[in-house]
């Protein structure tokens, strides 16, 4: 997670959350897959443990392979806004969507996380909130998100990045390709996958 974070207590209901230390600027990576988080792959006999379970549902996310990654820091604490201020990219990590101030709080969009269910949301924007997230958001706004991600990404390369060193010489080339080019963009939708037949997409929670 991006260096300018720290977890704090947000009230009785939420919980948990990430909180931005110091400026983090509009195009920042705040998350990108880290060699210290925890892979689960689907014959893992830790999935069977009935402790064990309903923490990795809770914080782990799912990729292609059926296999689920659990945030070695802080990052899996990160909560859900129909406004998020960060957000995940077809390339794999997330960006900031928008310059966030010191103080305030991370917040990510849920959609791309789905895992086939419903779950009632409760935002600090009700004015956006969509008031359920349902497994057919991702189809729904997959479009808006790209042209917020668009966006972020063309600043990518003119602001700090203290992550960039974990994405892979691949990733880090199409993003730099892209930026410079504008061709060969990476939807969002290259993080849809279906698991059994839930519908679940890669991304950070």
């Amino acid at each position: 997670m991006h260096p300018n974070c720290e977890l704090k207590f947000v009230n009785e209901q939420v919980g948990m959350g990430v909180f931005a230390t110091a400026f983090i600027p509009k195009g920042s990576i705040v998350y990108a897959d880290d060699p210290l988080d925890i892979v689960l792959y689907p014959d893992d006999p830790i999935l069977q443990n009935p402790i064990l379970r309903p923490t990795i549902d809770k914080y782990a996310v799912i990729e292609p392979g059926d296999k689920r990654v659990l945030a070695w820091d802080i990052a899996r604490y990160v909560n859900h806004c129909c406004q998020a201020n960060i957000m995940s990219t077809g390339y794999g990590f997330e960006i900031a969507l928008r310059d966030i101030q010191p103080g305030e709080e991370i917040r990510d969009e849920y959609g791309i996380f789905n895992l086939g269910w419903t779950m009632e949301l409760s935002c600090s924007c009700p004015e956006k909130c969509r008031g359920t997230l349902r497994p057919g958001d991702f189809d729904h706004f997959y479009a808006v998100w790209d042209e917020q991600l668009r966006a972020a990404l063309q600043q990518a390369l003119s602001v700090a990045q203290p992550l960039w060193g974990l994405l892979s010489d691949e990733i880090a080339a199409a993003v730099t390709r892209y930026i410079e080019t504008g061709e060969d963009y990476k939807s969002v939708l290259a993080l849809k996958t279906v698991i059994g037949d839930q519908l679940s997409v890669v991304g950070n929670q």
